[in-house]
């Protein structure tokens, strides 16, 4: 088994591979503040839930947009499955193309879900990746990153609502039975639910036009399904597009 590890602001997602075969998929919480037994620690009682044992992890790959953890999380996997876990940045072969100013700014976990996107489903794609930020990039015919737009996270927004007023409460994120909200509740979910669905469609059409074609579009992340189903545009859902990803870097570099 391959461990796939991805580091963000808010989960790390662990997702363990037989081949192409995605066999379990787990998240445990980012805390910065955590040391690399802590982590160790949890890793194992996480695996052990999915009757993961030591033995069959031969390798792993981690992909991070939080810096202070990658350290902490490799030594973690060395103690755990004595092995060295690849660590997607420089060095690491990806076979993508990135047409932007900056290349080395781009970031591992998007890095990930277009590799994902271009061998799985082909290109060009717009990939949507719905986390702590709600990210919309493009991968052009040739199978190259030509850029993203970075939008603040569904989280993100309905904690500043609740966090940011007086007297709107903290709720959970569910769509309402309408847009039309009747009470407090319904009419923060209705604002974040379709409001965020709404956005993404408008985007759709801008990304199109800016392109001059109308691109597939595929959605990944913890967040797709909730708000991608109220969208109005035809969008594959793939949850696990970054961890894919990690699996096909693996591969390619060993």
């Amino acid at each position: 088994m391959i461990l796939a590890i991805d580091i963000g602001n808010t989960n790390i997602t662990l997702g363990g591979f037989d081949g192409d075969a995605l066999t379990f998929v787990s998240r445990i919480s980012t805390n910065t503040a955590q040391t690399a037994d802590e982590y160790a620690t949890k890793i194992m009682h996480t695996l052990a839930l999915h009757k993961v044992e030591r033995a069959i992890v031969k390798g792993a790959i981690i992909s991070s947009v939080v810096p202070p953890l990658n350290s902490v999380l490799k030594k973690a996997i060395r103690f755990i499955y004595g092995v060295e876990p690849l660590l997607v940045g420089p060095g690491v072969k990806t076979g993508l193309k990135i047409h932007c100013d900056n290349p080395a700014s781009v970031g591992a976990d998007l890095i990930c879900a277009c590799v994902a996107a271009h061998h799985i489903y082909g290109s060009p794609s717009l990939i949507i990746d719905m986390g702590t930020a709600t990210k919309m990039m493009v991968v052009d015919r040739a199978g190259a990153f030509i850029g993203v737009s970075i939008i603040p996270g569904v989280l993100m927004g309905l904690k500043a609502l609740s966090s940011g007023t007086a007297q709107l409460p903290q709720v959970s994120l569910e769509a309402p039975r309408s847009v039309i909200g009747k009470n407090t509740v319904d009419c923060m979910r209705s604002g974040v639910v379709f409001g965020n669905a709404s956005m993404i469609d408008a985007m759709i059409d801008r990304f199109n036009e800016e392109m001059g074609e109308t691109l597939p579009v595929l959605a990944t992340g913890g967040l797709s399904s909730t708000i991608i189903c109220h969208c109005k545009h035809d969008i594959t859902l793939d949850e696990n597009l970054v961890l894919k990803g990690l699996n096909i870097l693996y591969n390619k570099n060993n």
